[in-house]
């Protein structure tokens, strides 16, 4: 089935690039169609639960699965944090996450949320270890490189060494740069959540990827979202930094997109 498209311009500093005061903003947030009918409703207490069991135990390794309940009143949860952040930073991420979602989702059972850092899922299905590749959220930056045919090949070609990282990497994180110019340098991240094997994280990190023709080609930074997976590439560092030696992406402007094939 193929995607539909929303888009939207945004006008965007990178959050990475700004005090943990942003942690609130979220890239996007997704609700299914699963609803329930109100508070007292089992679901309702299962979801909190998982909620609070992801936030206590996500920090220390960046990532955790959770479910509770029984049969029909099960959900199943997850969380994902980059592989470059630190606990606390991890964990101010999905505390975030956690007391988000449920407000912008209200008496749902399938609910998903993007932040620059982090990414929290829950739903009554059983989603943990099948890579999800029905809803993606692309952000890219509206100016196109120089010498654009030879930046797309470059891109290509470094991607193809970071996916393959992030598959070998037992934390599912992978990361490089290559030299595009003498003053321009390209950085690549790849990741996929630690729930899938080699095979899936590979396969859902080609669909991602993939996209970048259709989407992003000459561009010079993009970004692809998927449940399961997310790869970017920029002409600045975005590696996370405690201290102010981050490159400067200057003032971007950015077009979102999200595809799905719900």
């Amino acid at each position: 089935m193929a995607f539909t498209v929303k888009s939207l311009l945004l006008h965007l500093l990178p959050l990475l690039l700004l005090p943990l005061a942003l942690s609130d903003d979220a890239i996007t947030h997704y609700c299914g169609g699963n609803t329930f009918t109100n508070s007292t409703n089992p679901l309702q207490a299962n979801i909190n639960f998982v909620l609070s069991d992801l936030e206590k135990r996500t920090p220390q390794s960046g990532f955790a699965i959770s479910s509770h309940g029984h049969l029909t009143t099960t959900i199943y949860g997850l969380t994902r944090c980059r592989g470059d952040l630190s606990p606390d930073i991890c964990s101010s991420c999905i505390t975030a996450a956690a007391t988000q979602l449920p407000s912008l989702c209200p008496n749902r059972t399938d609910a998903r949320i993007w932040y620059e850092y982090c990414f929290l899922r829950y739903d009554s299905d059983d989603f943990l270890g099948k890579s999800d590749t029905s809803y993606a959220v692309i952000v890219y930056n509206v100016e196109n490189a120089t010498d654009p045919v030879r930046f797309s090949e470059a891109v290509k070609e470094l991607m193809g060494r970071v996916d393959e990282s992030a598959v070998r990497s037992s934390k599912r994180f992978g990361w490089g740069v290559t030299a595009f110019t003498e003053n321009v340098t390209v950085r690549g991240m790849a990741q996929c959540t630690r729930d899938l094997s080699p095979e899936s994280c590979r396969e859902c990190l080609e669909s991602a990827v993939g996209l970048f023709p259709d989407y992003c080609s000459y561009r010079k930074g993009c970004r692809v979202l998927y449940s399961s997976c997310v790869v970017r590439y920029e002409i600045y560092d975005f590696l996370f930094k405690t201290d102010s030696s981050s490159g400067s992406a200057g003032d971007l402007l950015t077009q979102r997109m999200i595809l799905s094939r719900f």
